[in-house]
């Protein structure tokens, strides 16, 4: 009976073996960029960030500007052309968890893995690619939601230029805001490792926690309020902040991309210690 043996050199020319080059840092961004733009979910998610930030902006400017030219909604224009953007941001929350607990669920993060060794710089990968993603497309839909938002406060006399205090500084503030917030989501997906369980945690701790913790007496509930995730980062968002009592904007989106740095850091201390 005949025996099969293994061949000792990868098929290759002439029976010369194939070199073997490790992944380095470009061919592993190339890659990340090619499962986040491949992925049906990417697409939907992105989707329903620009329809639901832009449409809704234009939805409330058109249904309040005649009472913000009469004075009767008693707030000023420029808090309504960023306005629809805040719902918005539940769709880049939700994305960057998917860009690592869908790698879970489906079991394609052991080959990811396999392929880059080097945990921290497939997980650097990601996130710079999650980030300059966000970053590209929140500069996209800012200037839309101003441009929808701004024309319908126009047609009734209460326009908001670009050249008013602040509001350059929220568009391009919504825009790293969006970045921010998806990088934050994919921390608790590396922490949580389930898609359900880090959206529900993100959207707690962004939209739902930052409101009950002013129930907290004292000095203390006003501090812990303004250091919440979603309030610190929301500043830098708005023309003109909803509440005069937060963190002024760019010292308040230097804390929540702290707070986001540390939650990384965490999923990747998690990484680098958990079989995949």
């Amino acid at each position: 009976m005949t025996t099969l043996t293994a061949p000792t050199t990868p098929p290759g020319p002439a029976g010369t073996p194939v070199p073997y080059r490790p992944a380095g840092t470009a061919d592993v961004l190339r890659a990340e960029w090619a499962k986040l733009r491949s992925v049906r979910s990417t697409a939907w998610t992105l989707a329903a960030l620009v329809v639901v930030s832009v449409g809704l902006t234009g939805l409330v400017t058109w249904a309040i500007a005649d009472e913000l030219a009469s004075g009767e909604a008693g707030e000023l224009p420029a808090m309504f052309v960023t306005w629809g953007i805040t719902f918005g941001q539940i769709a880049a929350l939700v994305l960057g968890t998917l860009v690592i607990t869908s790698e879970y669920a489906s079991g394609t993060i052991r080959p990811s893995l396999a392929a880059v060794p080097r945990r921290m710089r497939l997980l650097g990968a990601k996130v710079a690619v999650l980030a300059a993603v966000m970053l590209v497309l929140g500069l996209a839909v800012s200037f839309a939601s101003y441009a929808v938002g701004d024309f319908f406060l126009s047609r009734e006399g209460v326009g908001v230029p670009l050249s008013d205090d602040g509001v350059l500084r929220a568009l391009v503030g919504n825009a790293l805001y969006l970045s921010v917030l998806a990088v934050f989501g994919l921390g608790l997906g590396l922490v949580l490792r389930h898609t359900a369980a880090a959206v529900t945690v993100g959207i707690a701790l962004v939209f739902v926690v930052g409101q009950l913790v002013t129930l907290l007496p004292g000095t203390v509930g006003e501090w812990v309020a303004k250091l919440m995730p979603g309030n610190a980062g929301s500043a830098v968002t708005t023309v003109v902040p909803w509440d005069p009592d937060q963190l002024g904007p760019w010292t308040g989106f230097g804390v929540f991309a702290l707070e986001t740095a540390l939650l990384v850091a965490l999923g990747a201390v998690l990484l680098a210690r958990r079989d995949a």
